[in-house]
């Protein structure tokens, strides 16, 4: 028999794994798949940019907006000065007010893609500044540490895993600081409902209890859980750093390789936490993975959706361009001199002045050989590529009309290993 139920925002929620903890979870699931409500969700500026481990978050917030609730974007440039001790096992480096100031409007700017600022449940960006900066030490130690027991401050793991290294005050009554946002946003924007990562948990509950305290409420409150890579790496981080949302610090080209690259046992989690494809399409393209691993069906697909949603689809189209035509599956004309840079520079990319040298200079410059009698060989034997022309002359030198974009050639030996030179 045919299962005709309505499948509510929580019900995908749960398929999708994307609730790990909450407050009351009867209670929870009136909220969200009821009338609309009013959520928040809080990022602290700690670095110039999102990364891809905030993707969680600001992800979850789209999908509640696209049922119908209405997100606050929280920037925290108040708990930015102070620093969240969860998952520190040292003191964090604290950065200026000028510094923090200028996190928060950039992170601001980040934030702004990701959901819609019309309709009836139109996102807002709030930040938490705004009415901690105006408190004074007396008025926070009498209406909000007042309703804090020091005895379950003191009991939460993030305290209890720090008191035998060593936590400052600062950082100690940061759970104070979220806990009032919670109930700052409740008094002045009917906010219900907050979510964060499972390592927020602690703060969150913190602030559901502090509105219940000061007499208002209800509110409610859940985890998404936090994404470990399947060989135990921290999800988001590679050898050279962070994956950043900021195209500056992480190109398009490199934000479409970072999920392109996804182990076969983790694109299935990264589809249901990131993809807004439906439950049907995502099935589908897990038992494509099951089947033929080897074409990568899943993560080409998921890298496109989650570029075109940070970058812009036409980003998302460089970016699977020159996929395929660093590989000579297309033409590498059509590359922005943006995109060629970024591509090459991922792969290793050498600079040469003046005019160019033999096509065996080039490959032994560019890191492909390690001798000019390798360069010969690799081209007697049909291996070598220049621009995806395969090269048959161990002297030609190639012409300044090659040139990409008037400065780029790309070097390949082989199928797939590529290097890039720019003449400057």
């Amino acid at each position: 028999m045919q299962d005709n139920r309505r499948v509510t925002l929580v019900d995908d929620m749960q398929w999708r794994g994307l609730i790990q903890d909450s407050t009351d979870p009867d209670e929870l699931r009136k909220h969200l798949d009821g009338g609309s409500i009013t959520f928040y969700v809080g990022f602290d500026p700690t670095a110039p940019s999102l990364h891809v481990g905030n993707l969680m978050q600001v992800v979850t917030a789209r999908r509640l907006q696209l049922a119908g609730h209405k997100p606050l974007l929280l920037v925290g440039g108040a708990t930015g000065q102070i620093g969240d001790p969860s998952g520190k096992a040292s003191e964090r480096v604290l950065n200026s007010s000028e510094v923090t100031a200028g996190w928060v409007r950039r992170i601001r700017d980040q934030l702004a893609p990701f959901v819609t600022y019309e309709g009836d449940n139109a996102a807002e960006l709030v930040n938490n500044l705004d009415w901690t900066g105006e408190l004074s030490v007396i008025d926070f130690l009498r209406d909000v540490g007042k309703h804090f027991p020091v005895n379950k401050m003191l009991a939460r793991d993030v305290v209890r895993n720090r008191l035998e290294s060593g936590i400052s005050y600062t950082e100690f009554s940061y759970q104070l600081l979220q806990a009032n946002d919670f109930y700052e946003l409740h008094v002045r924007h009917g906010c219900r409902v907050q979510f964060g990562g499972s390592d927020q948990w602690g703060n969150i509950t913190a602030g559901v209890d502090f509105v219940r305290r000061r007499g208002a409420g209800p509110v409610q409150a859940f985890t998404t859980p936090l994404v470990l890579k399947a060989d135990g790496t921290k999800f988001g981080k590679s050898e050279s750093g962070a994956t950043w949302l900021d195209p500056e610090m992480t190109s398009p080209y490199a934000f479409y390789q970072f999920w392109v690259n996804a182990d076969d046992r983790d694109v299935s989690h990264y589809l249901r936490y990131f993809s807004f494809k439906s439950r049907e399409e995502i099935e589908e393209l897990e038992k494509a993975t099951a089947e033929r691993p080897q074409a990568r069906l899943a993560q080409r697909e998921l890298a496109f959706e989650i570029t075109a949603l940070v970058h812009g689809e036409e980003e998302a189209n460089q970016a699977v361009a020159a996929s395929q035509a660093l590989f000579g599956r297309g033409s590498l004309a059509d590359l922005s001199a943006d995109t060629l840079r970024a591509a090459l520079s991922e792969a290793g990319m050498v600079s040469v002045r003046g005019e160019l040298p033999p096509v065996t200079a080039l490959l032994q410059q560019a890191g492909l050989v390690k001798s000019g009698g390798e360069a010969r060989r690799t081209i007697a034997e049909g291996g070598a590529y220049v621009n995806n022309e395969r090269i048959t002359d161990p002297e030609a030198v190639v012409p300044e009309s090659a040139l990409l974009q008037g400065r780029f050639l790309v070097l390949r030996k082989g199928k797939r290993t590529f290097a890039g030179i720019e003449r400057v």
